[in-house]
């Protein structure tokens, strides 16, 4: 696929916030806060960072491979898939509805094109993909494998086990990024459970290369991942600590618990898209 450069990811992505607003309001569900604060990643891993291919080969083979760990956030998955021609741009107003392989979390028994792994329940995404990059390895194979995860889920014990394992087998082709925005569903991840001082020396003092990004700047993105991208073979994972803003950038919806998992009403979703660009051209 050809590279965007930052000033057309940025407007891809207006593009793609607009298509989850339109997504999570057609079905009355969904979680627009989290899919909206990761646009901008999501969009220049595709479209400007990734080796992939849109036909879809499921085993991956020779190719850079993404697995969405907080599969609730599957609505900016499903339009950065349509918009990338893993499937047609149309079919996304049928999201959440009878008989869709759309499903509100990502599932594999729809076959659906770009989904490895069904990520309904939350924690596991590190795991699969641990073991997708060490059969990488095994197989001579010299492409990246690449997470999304949520820091909320990380309140959950597996991803724990999943940082051990892969430092422990130097599993260095495996790329983590963690949507580092403080909120979860029932408030802010400080009020939940905590995740501590800094994340960071965590992962550092378990045997991961560590970096940080700012989620909302597309030329940050792109050189913050050519850097993970330098960085990997040579022993370690690495994990990037990705600061965004849930609901970004509709002033209504940032920062906010709230808009997690609400979907807006008429009035709410015709102010959020005046904030909002067309681009490229709605579904």
């Amino acid at each position: 696929m050809n590279k965007l450069s930052a000033q057309e990811i940025s407007s891809l992505s207006s593009q793609i916030r607009r298509d989850i607003l339109r997504m999570v309001h057609g079905c009355k569900s969904g979680h627009p806060g989290g899919s909206l604060g990761c646009a901008d990643f999501l969009a220049t891993l595709y479209f400007h960072v990734m080796e992939h291919d849109p036909k879809f080969n499921m085993d991956g083979v020779n190719e850079d491979i993404f697995f969405l760990s907080n599969g609730h956030i599957s609505p900016v998955f499903y339009s950065v898939l349509a918009r990338a021609g893993y499937f047609p741009v149309e079919e996304l107003k049928t999201f959440r509805k009878l008989n869709t392989r759309l499903q509100g979390h990502p599932t594999t028994h729809e076959e659906l094109p770009g989904v490895r792994i069904a990520s309904g329940s939350l924690g596991q995404g590190v795991s699969a993909a641990a073991g997708a990059a060490l059969a990488k390895k095994l197989n001579k194979d010299n492409r990246l494998v690449y997470v999304l995860m949520g820091d909320g889920e990380i309140q959950e014990g597996q991803n724990w086990e999943a940082f051990m394992f892969a430092a422990h087998h130097k599993i260095d082709n495996l790329i983590v990024t963690i949507d580092y925005n403080g909120q979860q569903i029932d408030g802010s991840t400080k009020e939940v459970m905590g995740l501590g001082d800094d994340i960071a020396e965590k992962l550092k003092s378990f045997g991961w290369e560590i970096l940080h990004m700012d989620g909302h700047n597309v030329q940050n993105i792109i050189d913050t991942m050519a850097q993970a991208k330098s960085l990997s073979g040579k022993g370690k994972p690495i994990f990037i600590v990705m600061k965004t803003e849930m609901g970004y950038p509709v002033d209504f919806m940032m920062g906010s618990h709230k808009w997690h998992g609400v979907a807006p009403n008429d009035a709410e979703l015709a102010n959020a898209l005046s904030q909002l660009p067309e681009t490229i051209g709605d579904y």
